[in-house]
């Protein structure tokens, strides 16, 4: 479909990722890309919250962009909610690589970039195809714990991991994430991976060698960078740098303020919504 206004063909695909079928938009240029990008979703978002920067990406920037939604959730959950067993190691480990083998089928090419959003960034140094990645993009990504959360937000955190959600989660066999206001439903094997690594002293990265693979990004040549925002009181400045360290002596750091941008908050989700796009053209330069 091309919408004429922008400028931006639109094609809806399904890809393989496993055993599993994902499915995806891929926004176009009418032009050859130069570079392809995967846009990987925050935990709970829906691809088709990221619709506006891609077109952008499309229109404004000539880019490919794929957006896409993870194993048993959104547009690629396939049968109820309670049988699926998809995990976050699952998403970071096998549903973003393949979807990054979908972009490098379809554009051999043109540079491969991905931007992960939130989770989508934040198991990136443990991933098995850093080597076949020419740029990385890491906004309100790292390996978040209760502790570093500010107050009240902390409150509502440890609401979250110890209070009403895991009782529904326990009832319901699923997250309900819609009737508890996050946005979102999410299998249960999800949360509670989740729920381990955020309540953990430090996240998923004990875990770094022994039941997840061993970080290689430092080792790697490729240009990463990685965006906070003041105003992320989910995933503060000091998760993302933790992150940082992961990545390697070589990755950039960038905190930003939304003032900066004439905006009176960004925070956690919103670097992506249309209202922020004065941040866009700074997250790609």
């Amino acid at each position: 479909m091309l919408d004429t206004a922008q400028a931006v063909l639109t094609e809806d695909i399904r890809f393989p990722s496993g055993p599993h079928q994902l499915s995806a938009r891929l926004y176009l240029p009418v032009t050859e890309p130069q570079a392809a990008v995967v846009l990987h979703s925050a935990t709970g978002v829906p691809r088709d919250y990221y619709q506006h920067f891609a077109r952008w990406l499309a229109a404004e920037r000539g880019m490919a962009c794929l957006t896409y939604d993870y194993r048993d959730f959104g547009h690629s959950l396939k049968g109820p909610l309670q049988a699926a067993r998809a995990t976050m190691a699952d998403w970071a480990l096998i549903d973003m690589p393949a979807a990054r083998a979908e972009m490098r089928r379809r554009y051999p090419d043109a540079q491969q970039w991905s931007i992960g959003h939130s989770v989508g960034g934040m198991l990136g140094p443990i991933q098995p195809d850093i080597d076949q990645i020419d740029r990385m993009i890491c906004v309100c990504a790292g390996p978040v714990t209760v502790s570093d959360h500010p107050w009240p937000y902390r409150a509502l955190a440890l609401l979250f991991w110890y209070g009403h959600a895991p009782l529904a989660v326990k009832a319901l066999g699923y997250l309900p994430g819609k009737a508890l206001g996050f946005g979102a439903d999410l299998p249960a094997s999800v949360y509670w991976q989740w729920r381990r690594w955020c309540t953990a002293p430090r996240n998923y990265l004990p875990e770094i060698g022994v039941t997840l693979p061993e970080a290689r990004w430092a080792q790697s040549e490729t240009p990463v960078d990685l965006f906070s925002f003041e105003d992320d009181d989910l995933v503060p400045s000091n998760a993302v740098w933790r992150l940082a360290d992961l990545y390697g002596p070589n990755a950039h750091r960038h905190l930003l303020s939304p003032g900066e941008f004439g905006l009176s908050k960004v925070g956690h989700i919103g670097a992506f919504a249309r209202r922020s796009a004065a941040v866009w053209p700074r997250l790609i330069a």
